[in-house]
């Protein structure tokens, strides 16, 4: 198998998840993905904040979907299969994988980067359909248009995970990130080939590419709509049964159920019900200890910059949210990054896009106990 076209790796990374002893079963998505995938020419954009466990699912449904193995003995056991269309679907599909974070480390400049994606493409495309004729200088939409006519109308499901790792990267510029978005537009849109393409990352796709460059994708996060939201993070029944292992688990259990509700719990959702911060919850309950697990990341410290500077007043609106009070703001007001923002509400959207505030109905608020304390940071 190749290294982005059906790679066998993905189903490994989703065996290792799902025998975990707090694995939650989140399968049930894939039924929701299915129609799609028939119907074809779907395009989703699923945002969520870090450690909401965006990779995980990515990894299942190219896990399901994909032809790079058999996954029969990971699915069989799982919610999806029950559904009549499972095995119809299961490593029924040719899959391009792109995790955009992943082996680019020593790339030192957005050519390099990007002609490193398209290298790896070229190699196993042209392994897996040698009758294409694809030349070095096509474009990887142009290519996988070239192998789909060549070989009978051939489909790809495409998954990309970490789009936005370009946004985070200092060595990349402005033009750099257009040509990006550009290079994700040309590779999906209008594309005959695209049974369903599935992008996630952290920040909101629409607000930074051209006006037509990505909106072909219907765009999900945690503020605009509930359709996928119990997939990303856990539902109080979920923790309910998690903790129950946990007893089970634990020879000495030191954790309270109430205590994974106030220091994870509180990310609302678009219907009003709330969401726990997977990532912690199931640190917490293998460590068996309640503490702040949400490590800071290189936006914090921006962050805190706006807050100590005063940008815009927002100093006051942090500390109201530290009271416990919620603040009245519009999340239309998104900024690309957490760099050089110039108004309250940019700085606000950008909270809430990385994880620090909870949005509903128009205001924002400090989810819980763990946020709580970095927020607490930010005006020290």
């Amino acid at each position: 198998m190749g290294y982005y076209l059906n790679p066998d790796d993905v189903i490994d990374i989703y065996r290792r998840e799902s025998s975990k002893p707090y694995f939650v079963d989140k399968t049930e998505m894939l039924k929701e993905l299915i129609p799609l995938v028939e119907q074809q020419g779907s395009y989703l954009a699923v945002t969520r904040p870090r450690r909401f466990g965006k990779s995980v699912m990515a990894a299942m449904i190219g896990a399901f979907f994909g032809k790079g193995a058999d996954s029969t003995n990971v699915f069989s056991q799982l919610k999806i299969a029950g559904e009549p269309n499972f095995k119809k679907h299961l490593n029924q599909h040719n899959l391009i994988y792109i995790d955009f974070s992943r082996d680019v480390f020593e790339c030192e400049s957005y050519h390099e980067y990007i002609g490193t994606i398209k290298k790896r493409l070229f190699h196993d495309l042209r392994e897996a359909y040698p009758e294409a004729k694809i030349h070095e200088e096509d474009s990887l939409g142009a290519a996988l248009r070239i192998v789909s006519l060549t070989y009978k109308n051939e489909k790809f499901l495409l998954i990309f995970d970490e789009w936005d790792y370009v946004f985070h990267r200092d060595y990349f510029t402005e033009t750099d990130r257009g040509k990006f978005t550009a290079f994700l537009g040309d590779l999906t849109k209008g594309r005959a080939y695209v049974e369903l393409a599935y992008l996630t990352g952290v920040l909101p796709i629409k607000k930074y590419s051209a006006s037509d460059t990505m909106n072909h994708f219907d765009e999900y996060n945690m503020a605009n709509s509930d359709i996928y939201d119990k997939y990303f993070g856990f539902t109080n029944e979920e923790v309910d049964e998690l903790y129950q292992r946990y007893l089970q688990n634990c020879a000495t259990p030191e954790l309270s159920r109430q205590d994974l509700t106030d220091w994870y719990d509180g990310y609302q959702r678009e219907n009003g019900d709330s969401l726990y911060n997977p990532n912690s919850v199931v640190r917490a309950l293998t460590r068996n200890r309640i503490k702040n697990y949400w490590a800071k990341a290189g936006e914090y410290d921006e962050l805190k910059t706006y807050v100590l500077n005063d940008i815009d007043g927002v100093r006051e609106s942090v500390m109201l949210l530290v009271a416990g009070e919620s603040v009245k703001a519009d999340l239309s007001e998104y900024a690309s990054t957490a760099t050089e923002l110039k108004y309250r509400d940019e700085i606000l959207s950008v909270m809430t896009v990385y994880g620090y505030l909870n949005y509903y109905n128009g205001f924002m608020r400090i989810p819980n106990k763990e946020i709580a304390q970095m927020m607490a940071l930010l005006l020290s």
